[in-house]
């Protein structure tokens, strides 16, 4: 599954990553104002240290250039988003990712690029993927999934909900997501029985940027958006009033770093790695630092499929 910052600092990311257009403009935040990374989890994520057992586990292909190179769509906060610097991808996946280097002692090496071309790239541009996948079994054959972390999906809209909608009643209205997700897919089914059922298709509009998604809404382009729950309730929390969610979160699946098709060995090294941060507490400060430690799960798994709704 695959918004952005606050209000003002979701502009700063498209102008830097910018979000809700209608309650700032670019140029106008200051540094109170930016989302940024926790005090706590540089700490965190800085005493990792290597373990050599694991860390043997990878094959020479990723270890040989001393780095963990991950590829990530920089626009999904609280998970992945830019931080004040506009450069540098901060939020628990990120802390997380981080911590898998330090475990593999590589250098953490995240790599930006849009949501539906990571997948693609994974075994050639990139060692793994860490960007909000979620384990839909539409991508069994695309990869390798090793589990972390519970999500579900949550539809937000303007405060006070202006349109009157429902989750039950999104037919002949318009909703944003962004390209290549579980969210658009949702969104394309729900759709197909409002036509069934005689109503107005959604009007789906598909975007390769979360924070475009979410501007859409605040902007009134949109009249609602769909998103990982975090996502969605993170934005909400930082839409100073702007935004609500609709309904409760729904479609509860594991999030996954993803790893080439068939590479069971990188799959069974970071599931080790995965479960050692978990087993020593280093996991849930993370996710406690981030505010999403609901969706923990005890035991990493690879390609269990068991939980998916």
């Amino acid at each position: 599954m695959k918004i952005s910052k606050s209000i003002k600092v979701v502009l700063a990311s498209v102008c830097a990553t910018a979000m809700l257009a209608s309650v700032a403009a670019c140029g106008t935040t200051d540094e109170s104002d930016q989302s940024a990374t926790p005090k706590s989890s540089d700490s965190i994520t800085g005493s990792v240290k290597k373990d050599e057992k694991i860390a043997s586990m990878l094959p020479d292909s990723i270890k040989k250039d001393g780095k963990f190179t991950v590829g990530v769509s920089p626009d999904y906060a609280p998970a992945e988003f830019l931080d004040k610097d506009g450069k540098t991808p901060i939020g628990y996946d990120m802390d997380i990712a981080k911590s898998l280097a330090a475990i593999f002692g590589l250098k953490f090496d995240p790599t930006a690029a849009e949501f539906d071309s990571i997948m693609p790239g994974i075994g050639s541009k990139y060692d793994v993927g860490i960007s909000g996948f979620t384990m839909d079994p539409a991508r069994k054959d695309a990869g390798e999934f090793v589990s972390f972390l519970n999500v579900g999906a949550s539809f937000a809209v303007q405060k006070g909900n202006p349109k009157k909608l429902t989750v039950d009643n999104l037919c002949g209205h318009s909703v944003s997501v962004q390209t290549g997700t579980v969210h658009e897919k949702t969104v394309k089914s729900l759709s197909q029985q409002c036509v069934a059922a005689g109503k107005k298709a959604i009007d789906i509009q598909s975007m390769k940027e979360q924070t475009v998604v979410a501007t859409n809404v605040a902007n009134g382009k949109a009249d609602a958006f769909c998103a990982d729950s975090p996502v969605s309730g993170y934005a909400v929390k930082k839409s100073e009033g702007g935004l609500e969610l609709l309904g409760k979160a729904f479609n509860m699946t594991p999030e996954a770093v993803v790893v080439k098709k068939g590479d069971m060995q990188t799959a069974k090294a970071v599931q080790a790695a995965m479960q050692k941060l978990m087993d020593d507490g280093t996991y849930m400060k993370i996710l406690k630092s981030w505010g999403d430690e609901s969706g923990a799960i005890q035991q990493s798994k690879i390609n269990d499929y068991t939980d998916v709704k």
